[in-house]
């Protein structure tokens, strides 16, 4: 009898812990203290600046054709092709190029945060937001007396932010705004997966020598678009951690809770626990 109540308390203490495991995963909701009568306020705008060793757009145009273009920069395509060498090929010297720039090269920023722009020499060009830039290039220009209508165009290029850890689609994305939000980084990335933790979402950033981490908490608007992490900038990085239940799952053949593999182990263990206990009752 007292067998028969252990194969029943075990089967049941099996079964609770199966169904514990199935229950609705709590935080999984973003936002989950705002409701429509709440107003939240927000850490100030920080739109992306000029850093030492960025790679920048900056094209010059007007009326003027001839004028503007003493202006930008000229670039060198490296292509290989039929002609222009004995052995058939066409080789030429790169410089770096990138799409929507009009065949201008780019501008690489000092360590002391200057460019060597031409006419103009030397400009110091760190913190400046790409319409701060592009308005003191054109002052510049009509100062000096260079171009009466310029329009000047900045971009930034090879700027971008990484996405790491239990994301959909971890890699590094573009900045290719004046502004990006953690939120739109996480969104590039595919979202967080649903073992992705909400609570504990790390933001990276290296700054004047010093590296500055940041906890942000996507379930708690309140916070998290206060935190200075709220707001990228590039070079940094978004890392969310999985869940326990998650890191618990993985195994070291590889398995986790999710895999094929792993339920055929569960089954197989049951049936054995099922098997030895049902020889006992029969003894």
């Amino acid at each position: 009898m007292n067998t028969r109540h252990t194969f029943t308390t075990v089967m049941a203490a099996m079964l609770i812990l199966l169904l514990t495991g199935c229950k609705t995963p709590e935080k999984i909701a973003y936002f989950q203290d705002t409701d429509p009568n709440t107003i939240i306020e927000m850490v100030a705008e920080q739109p992306i600046t000029v850093r030492p060793g960025d790679h920048l757009s900056i094209i010059v145009k007007s009326k003027d054709a001839a004028i503007s273009n003493l202006f930008n920069l000229p670039v060198y395509s490296s292509r290989i092709g039929a002609g222009g060498s004995p052995n058939g090929n066409t080789v030429q010297m790169n410089s770096y190029t990138a799409s929507g720039s009009d065949g201008i090269a780019s501008y690489i920023v000092t360590p002391q945060g200057d460019i060597d722009f031409p006419v103009l020499g030397t400009l110091h060009v760190a913190g400046m937001t790409r319409s701060e830039l592009s308005g003191y290039i054109k002052g510049e220009l009509m100062g000096r007396q260079l171009v009466k209508d310029p329009t000047v165009v900045v971009d930034f290029l090879s700027t971008g932010v990484d996405v790491l850890g239990d994301v959909k689609t971890p890699g590094r994305y573009d900045m290719n705004k004046d502004k990006l939000t953690v939120l739109e980084a996480i969104s590039l990335a595919g979202d967080l997966n649903v073992t992705g933790q909400r609570e504990n979402v790390k933001v990276l950033r290296q700054q004047d020598g010093k590296l500055y981490t940041y906890t942000l908490n996507l379930t708690n608007t309140a916070t998290l678009v206060k935190s200075p992490g709220y707001y990228l900038q590039q070079g940094d990085v978004v890392y969310v951690e999985p869940n326990d239940m998650q890191k618990r799952a993985s195994t070291v053949n590889g398995n986790n809770a999710l895999s094929v593999g792993f339920w055929i182990s569960v089954a197989s263990l049951l049936t054995s626990v099922v098997t030895t206990l049902a020889v006992f009752i029969k003894k």
